[in-house]
């Protein structure tokens, strides 16, 4: 388990970040994969997306094409969920926020200066994500060089963190919601 219902709000608060920064550093684990939720013209859409970083005010940032449908639903309506999941501790993270999307900048390039050799041609396809194709090889032409042009980073500006701790029976679940910069902390049911 995560936490208690003997932590203080405040140490389940830390215990939070600390497996967000986690899952942000070590590729192994759980929340280094989050499902990313937008909102697009047909409803809701949903797709996993690998965390790459996040920073002391809780920021997560997040690799993508340019091309991507992704992009474009963020873009219009920047409204935004990501949901985390650690099975071993049984515990789900929901974090609720705008995202705002980054692209040919300074920290564009900074992020980009981290990815190395192969890993740049997931952003460098000829055919844009979603293209149909007559056969799966199609997709395997990339631009060269590979440059950061379609290279995109998604910030997401949290504003609300929500976390259960599953338990048989008694299950527990605090808020956290980013009021005038401050955390708000409070316990709320299940």
């Amino acid at each position: 388990m995560l936490f208690h219902q003997n932590n203080s709000l405040e140490e389940i608060f830390h215990s939070v970040k600390h497996e967000l920064h986690r899952g942000a550093l070590d590729a192994k684990h759980p929340f280094r994969f989050v499902t990313l939720a937008t909102k697009s013209q047909n409803g809701v859409d949903a797709r996993y997306v690998v965390v790459r970083s996040i920073d002391d005010a809780l920021n997560v940032f997040l690799y993508t094409d340019s091309r991507s449908s992704k992009v474009e639903q963020l873009i219009n309506s920047p409204e935004m969920a990501l949901l985390f999941y650690h099975p071993a501790k049984r515990t789900q993270i929901k974090i609720l926020g705008k995202a705002q999307i980054h692209r040919n900048d300074e920290l564009t390039a900074t992020f980009w200066s981290r990815i190395q050799g192969d890993a740049r041609k997931a952003y460098n396809q000829i055919l844009a994500p979603g293209t149909a194709i007559q056969d799966p090889r199609n997709a395997f032409d990339w631009n060269e060089p590979l440059i950061d042009t379609n290279f995109t980073l998604i910030q997401v500006k949290p504003v609300k963190i929500d976390a259960l701790q599953l338990n048989g029976t008694e299950h527990l679940r605090v808020l956290f919601k980013l009021e005038e910069n401050i955390w708000i902390k409070k316990w709320i049911a299940p």
